[in-house]
């Protein structure tokens, strides 16, 4: 750490400027300076996000500039924004910067890939937000710190200070920009310190494709043998669950990229939900719960300073940030060869996805621009229609290409390096909800099994009517009246009625995405 470090090149001014903190510095000023702060009863940092405890999508903007103008996807996830008015949410911020007594600059590097990894330097108000991404970012040797030089981003998280909702473009007093011409990123209005982490993600979709490397929303692990596996998922569908197995590595949990090498993860670090843990649910997770972890907006005992995880009075969305390495079996360095298997996981509330389907290249493309998970409509009386929920590429939020852009490059990389594609089904089997039961984790885990075992690899199957992919009839450890759905329905009609139903829902979505799709990938899509 330097005790003295000038940010005068940014304009700000002020003298007391903590660079690459400790842990340790970091939990003594969030202690002194931020209320509602404490230390846990497994030694982990404590702290409140303030009024947003998620992410402000609706507020996200990038600078609308000729250099990456045809690059960007622009709509509802990418909404421009024109240079001067992000000029306007910089100065503010520089202003806000200007009026605190002391700062904190945390220097690090996103993807652990030297060749591809890029130099992201944070300046923040909050010792929180410092720890933060001190375990979200690559940690630098004192070597590398000190060779560090000038970073290729620069986040400005002024997030305590309010956005002016009166400047164009604004919709609110939270403004989160981003400038891929001036490699800047200015947070208003937020201290929610997942902006920054998926900011740095928004950076690498965009810098990664044009380098040819394919940036993805997954986690990853690999197996003794070697053998890299893929897991992409929406929230609730079993990602972080699935790929923590104890006999395969970790590689990462949340963004990793592809290259002609292999798979690197972005981060240093994860960022796990925390609602309902438990060491016997998520043993790993529950251990990394210690000192150095941030743990946000968590309830606690104020005598023992005990988390009760069940707790979800000041949000749904409670989360524990700590150093990958934290997890036992992680791979440091956190890099792994080309995947064997990419793996498309969807909570399916309808009941009507097999627990396992194989894919072909085409269809993958197609499920993967989908995106598809669904969700209970609701818990009120009478309510059991269940909501399909699609996000392109499982991660919609945070691409800044068109969605055909990372398919076509996961359809090149799969057929180069002979990836196969599966999609697994852990939502609801003989029935719709109301009717039908959550899929088996043991069942599901068997699939996993099998796949990595090579097991399906000449599996007999059949094809399914409705959606056109190849189903297997026979997995080790799993009832074969489970894996044909239509078999575990006891109302046929009815399993074919939602199965046409959920098909339209594909189709309907899908429909946004021909104009800029080969007619193939549209072709792979269900007939019903």
């Amino acid at each position: 750490m330097s005790d003295s470090f000038s940010l005068e090149s940014y304009g700000i001014q002020v003298k007391d400027v903590l660079r690459n903190a400790t842990p340790a510095v970091l939990y003594e000023h969030a202690l002194t300076y931020e209320a509602g702060s404490a230390i846990s009863d497994q030694g982990a940092l404590m702290v409140r996000s303030g009024r947003k405890t998620g992410r402000s999508p609706l507020d996200k903007r990038i600078v609308d500039l000729p250099q990456s103008h045809g690059d960007i996807w622009w709509g509802k996830i990418n909404i421009p924004l024109d240079e001067h008015t992000f000029d306007v949410n910089r100065e503010r911020a520089i202003d806000y910067f200007n009026t605190c007594p002391r700062l904190y600059v945390v220097d690090g590097f996103a993807g652990w890939d030297p060749v591809y990894r890029i130099k992201v330097r944070v300046i923040c108000s909050r010792p929180y937000h410092a720890l933060f991404m001190h375990n979200m970012l690559i940690r630098p040797t004192g070597e590398e710190l000190g060779a560090y030089g000038e970073p290729d981003y620069v986040i400005y998280n002024a997030g305590k200070f309010p956005a002016n909702r009166f400047t164009s473009h604004m919709t609110s007093k939270t403004s989160i920009d981003l400038c891929f011409e001036r490699r800047e990123f200015v947070i208003l209005g937020t201290e929610y310190a997942g902006e920054m982490k998926k900011g740095i993600f928004s950076v690498m979709h965009y810098i990664m494709p044009k380098q040819g490397v394919l940036s993805m929303h997954c986690s990853a692990n690999e197996g003794k043998d070697g053998k890299v596996s893929l897991f992409f998922g929406l929230s609730g569908t079993g990602k972080t669950t699935l790929s923590a197995d104890p006999h395969r590595a970790l590689i990462g949990d949340d963004e990793h990229c592809w290259t002609d090498e292999g798979v690197f993860n972005i981060e240093g670090g994860c960022y796990a939900k925390a609602i309902g843990l438990s060491a016997e649910k998520e043993p790993e997770i529950f251990g990394a719960i210690r000192y150095g972890t941030v743990l946000e907006n968590v309830v606690f005992d104020p005598q023992t300073r005990k988390v009760d995880y069940d707790d979800v009075s000041i949000t749904e969305n409670t989360r524990a940030s700590y150093p990958i390495e934290y997890i036992p079996n992680a791979k440091i360095p956190c890099v792994g060869g080309h995947p064997n298997h990419i793996i498309f996981l969807t909570y399916d509330a309808f009941g009507v996805l097999p627990p396992v389907s194989s894919l072909t290249p085409e269809q993958a493309m197609y499920h993967f621009i989908s995106g598809y998970t669904a969700k209970v409509a609701g818990t009120e009386e009478g309510v059991t229609e269940p909501q399909a929920t699609f996000s392109a590429c499982f991660g919609a939020a945070f691409l800044v290409m068109h969605p055909s852009r990372y398919a076509e490059m996961l359809a090149d990389k799969m057929r180069r390096h002979g990836a196969k594609a599966w999609l697994i089904n852990t939502g609801l089997t003989g029935g719709s909800y109301g009717t039908g039961k959550r899929m088996s984790l043991k069942h599901t885990r068997a699939i996993i099994d099998a796949i990595h075992d090579g097991e399906l690899d000449d599996a007999p199957t059949v094809t399914d009517p409705v959606f056109g992919f190849d189903v297997p009839t026979a997995v080790p450890h799993v009832p074969s009246a489970v894996l044909i759905p239509r078999n575990a329905w006891q109302d046929k009609e009815a399993y074919d009625t939602t199965a046409k139903k959920l098909a339209g829902l594909f189709r309907k979505n899908f429909a946004q995405f021909e104009a800029g799709t080969s007619p193939t990938i549209v072709a792979a899509g269900p007939k019903g």
